[in-house]
């Protein structure tokens, strides 16, 4: 004789469940028992073990505390130890890699890299923001120009062929009491800025690689950044394409076939779409946001991206940051089918 099941109290309301279900997830509040079939119907089903993708991991400097409780040595003996394929270091006003630093300096910086095992997967830099090539003021469009020449000279030092380059912005969200400039006005600073730009570029080997930011209230689209990317005929002009920074109104596995072979370097940041108003929070550590990560990967294999997938973030944990390198990198090989 079965012992009768005891009854359920009475479900929740529909109102109720979907605040709920707003809240926690429909995972977590199915597991808790309270959505009933509709809400078990919402569970994600298991993945199947998935290819190996021949892509290379790398992570950007910012998620470590460097220079704060980190040398460059230590966070690429960390790197590298994590199982990295290269690091992404940035451009700033002072430090090991800046206008202050001599070329020899920065040029150890990128033996220093490979003698640890570990390339430099591309140079990128803040100082586009205070220093935009669009900017209203001359001077500073001067000083932008000036500035984003060193970085290609820095790139070539670091033998890294990839420089990020954020080619303007409209507008910066938390400057607000800048007056914006016009978009058209912004498109033809920008496109005479890079045109600047190529012959140094074509000198040094280096790629200006334009990242995808909808912060500068410019080239939005993927439609956009191909015809900006197109109009310089040069093959010195290609695309930064970055996961995180369309994904509050986009989706980057639509961005990238479109974009296809101009995909020359790539940031993989994770995002929330459960975050309607822009913040840093918007980005997350990999696997804790919104991207279908699984439809991104294989759209970048799609298009035959083989280059480096780069991690990006901007809050180094406080307490044992290690654990966020290894975190990310576990999680990296999880996607590329190397782990799973």
């Amino acid at each position: 004789m079965t012992a009768p099941r005891k009854q359920k109290p009475e479900g929740l309301s529909r109102r109720e469940l979907l605040a709920y279900t707003a809240t926690f997830g429909s995972t977590f509040v199915a597991a808790q028992g309270l959505g009933g079939e509709a809400a078990a119907e919402k569970q994600p089903a298991v993945e199947t073990p998935r290819k190996r993708y021949d892509m290379k991991k790398s992570i950007n400097l910012w998620a470590l505390p460097h220079p704060d409780k980190m040398s460059l040595r230590a966070c690429f003996e960390l790197c590298k130890e994590a199982g990295f394929d290269g690091v992404e270091v940035n451009y700033a006003l002072e430090g090991d890699i800046s206008p202050e630093a001599s070329e020899a300096h920065i040029r150890s910086v990128g033996d220093m890299a490979r003698k640890i095992g570990i390339e430099i997967s591309g140079l990128c830099s803040f100082l586009f923001w205070p220093y935009p090539l669009t900017h209203n003021d001359p001077q500073r469009r001067k000083e932008a120009t000036n500035l984003a020449v060193k970085m290609i000279r820095a790139a070539q030092l670091l033998k890294t062929p990839n420089l990020l380059v954020v080619p303007g912005a409209s507008y910066i969200p938390w400057l607000p009491e800048e007056p914006p400039v016009p978009h058209d006005v912004c498109d033809r600073r920008a496109r005479e800025a890079v045109r600047q730009l190529i012959p140094v570029a074509e000198k040094a080997d280096v790629y200006l690689n334009i990242e995808n930011i909808f912060l500068n209230g410019y080239l939005h689209s993927p439609s956009e950044m191909n015809e900006f990317v197109d109009s310089f005929k040069s093959d010195r002009v290609q695309v930064h394409f970055d996961t995180g920074n369309i994904m509050q109104y986009h989706f980057p596995e639509h961005w990238i076939p479109l974009l296809g072979r101009r995909i020359r370097n790539v940031h993989l940041k994770e995002a929330s779409k459960k975050v309607n108003e822009f913040s840093i929070n918007t980005f997350r550590p990999l696997l804790d946001g919104t991207t279908d990560w699984p439809a991104v990967i294989e759209a970048f294999d799609r298009v035959g991206y083989r280059g480096y997938l780069t991690f990006e973030y901007f809050n180094p944990f406080p307490h044992w940051p290690e654990s966020l390198v290894y975190q990310t990198s576990d999680a990296m090989d999880r996607m590329l089918g190397r782990k799973g």
